[in-house]
C-alpha cells in the first residue's frame, strides 16, 4: 500500500513540475499588448467614421443657408 502511494504522489508531482514548466515557458505574453493595441485601433476607426459623419451633415446644412 505504501508503494502505490509513494508512487501516485511521486507522479503528482511530476506532473505539476511539468504544468508549472510549461506555463512558464509560454509565448503568449505579448497577447495583452497586441489586444490593447487592436482595442486602441477600434477606438480611433469609429472616431474618425463619426467626425467624417459629422463634418459631413455640417458641410450640407451648411450648403443650405442663403
Amino acid at each position: 500500500m505504501y508503494y502505490l502511494a509513494a508512487t501516485l504522489h511521486t507522479l503528482g508531482l511530476h506532473l505539476h513540475d511539468r504544468a508549472t514548466a510549461a506555463t512558464a515557458t509560454r509565448r503568449d505574453r505579448g497577447s495583452v499588448t497586441i489586444q490593447e493595441v487592436l482595442w486602441a485601433v477600434f477606438a480611433i476607426a469609429i472616431v474618425g467614421i463619426v467626425v467624417a459623419a459629422i463634418r459631413a451633415y455640417v458641410s450640407n446644412q451648411a450648403a443650405l443657408i442663403k
